[in-house]
């Protein structure tokens, strides 16, 4: 059984929705949010970190735009491991510093086969294909079969936003 959600008031609300598509680029971010709402900045910070505690919101933090920075290769890793060992699996290729997000996923067999998914970036594709090979050999034999989907373009790339109800 689930945990139950933790509920947010309405000041929660307008402090997520003043911050979900990033903060402001001032050297005081959370001052000037405190001041649209509002509110002081510390209630701002300690309202934030009972959130991030309770897992309401899982994380405040720069999200670059990976293409603006050049690299151009992106590509989903897929992998066929233990469905038994995947989430000790999973933890070791998230930890990998060039591991942007790491997912334990459904298989859809027969065509499917793979459970553990692994965004990797690369200027090229190459850069990509030596980072896949080092997950490779950090998963040895537990690796039956892996592939990359490489990403064509973008359709949209933000991350879930709450709307004005």
């Amino acid at each position: 059984m689930s945990s139950p959600i933790a509920p947010i008031d309405e000041i929660d609300r307008r402090i997520i929705k003043a911050t979900q598509a990033g903060l402001p680029l001032l050297p005081d971010p959370y001052g000037e949010v405190a001041a649209r709402l509002g509110l002081s900045r510390d209630e701002v910070l300690t309202r934030l970190r009972r959130m991030q505690a309770l897992g309401i919101v899982r994380r405040n933090g720069v999200i670059p735009n990976h293409y603006a920075l050049g690299y151009r290769a992106n590509g989903m890793s897929v992998w066929d491991v233990p469905d038994d060992k995947v989430r000790q699996l999973g933890e070791r290729v998230g930890a990998l510093d060039f591991v942007s997000h790491c997912y334990h996923r459904p298989r859809h067999p027969p065509g499917w086969r793979y459970n553990l998914f692994a965004m990797v970036h690369g200027r090229e594709r190459a850069e990509v294909e030596a980072k896949v090979a080092e997950i490779a050999a950090l998963l040895d034999a537990d690796c039956r079969a892996h592939a990359v989907l490489y990403s064509r373009r973008i359709l949209k790339k933000t991350g879930l936003r709450i709307d004005a109800g």
